[in-house]
């Protein structure tokens, strides 16, 4: 069955450091960060402002370079790739989500979805473009403009251009910031079921434990560091460790 299958690894770093500045002005966004991402899991960051999660997500999905250690999608060692195969490794291989929908506005949805492909010069994989149309709940709104959808369809429409290409992991930063309370529930949703239904790996960095909630594991960052892991997070149990954090002191 495929529990008893060991996890495969989409993405890791090892010992992963990030220093911005120099001399007095320099600052450690990340302090030496090991953490592993699994095929099919559904991962949440958290920590307070300034803790480093950001950073760790763009570092990971080849955002921003790295001052020290590994960041790997794969088998493919990121601090090793000039710009060419770095932005072709983006391409090919990562798929992002972020608060700011960046649709095309003169462009349907489905056009949208497809962007990035027909960029690349690639055929999309019609069976599984119809599979992750469907389970975002799209299928009647594909022709329509970014200005003829609602908030959370516009962002389902940035869900399902991350999905398209068949990434090996999606990068989501703060997916439901812009959006509200119903849209975000149904956006998040859709990122738990692309996981269970379509095997996709999730990495969504968000400061509300309600949308932490919908993941499989959350990690916590503190000082840009790793100080906590929760697997099968309720809200309530994030909040509490968040909590913690804040009575330690640990805020920026």
């Amino acid at each position: 069955m495929l529990h008893q299958v060991p996890p495969v690894c989409s993405a890791h770093a090892t010992d992963l450091t990030k220093v911005y500045g120099h001399g007095e002005t320099q600052v450690v966004a990340l302090d030496s960060v090991s953490v592993e991402f699994r095929q099919a899991e559904f991962t949440a960051i958290m920590g307070p402002s300034g803790s480093g999660k950001s950073t760790l997500m763009h570092c990971m999905a080849g955002l921003d370079t790295v001052s020290r250690g590994s960041a790997r999608i794969g088998d493919t060692e990121l601090t090793n790739l000039g710009d060419k195969k770095l932005t072709r490794l983006r391409r090919d291989k990562i798929g992002f989500i972020f608060q700011a929908f960046n649709l095309l506005p003169t462009l349907t949805a489905l056009e949208n979805i497809t962007l990035p492909m027909d960029i690349a010069g690639r055929r999309p994989d019609q069976k599984w473009l119809d599979m992750v149309v469907d389970t975002v709940g799209l299928s009647g709104r594909l022709k329509h403009r970014p200005n003829q959808l609602s908030g959370g369809q516009q962002q389902r429409v940035a869900v399902a251009r991350a999905l398209a290409g068949k990434p090996e992991i999606m990068f989501a930063d703060e997916p439901t910031g812009n959006l509200d309370s119903r849209s975000g529930a149904e956006v998040l949703g859709f990122l738990r079921n692309s996981v269970r239904e379509l095997g996709q790996t999730v990495v969504m960095v968000t400061h509300d434990p309600v949308a932490a909630s919908y993941a499989d594991r959350v990690v916590f960052l503190a000082d840009g560091r790793i100080v906590d892991e929760l697997h099968g997070p309720t809200a309530d149990a994030v909040l509490d460790r968040m909590k913690r954090f804040d009575a330690k002191g640990r805020t920026s």
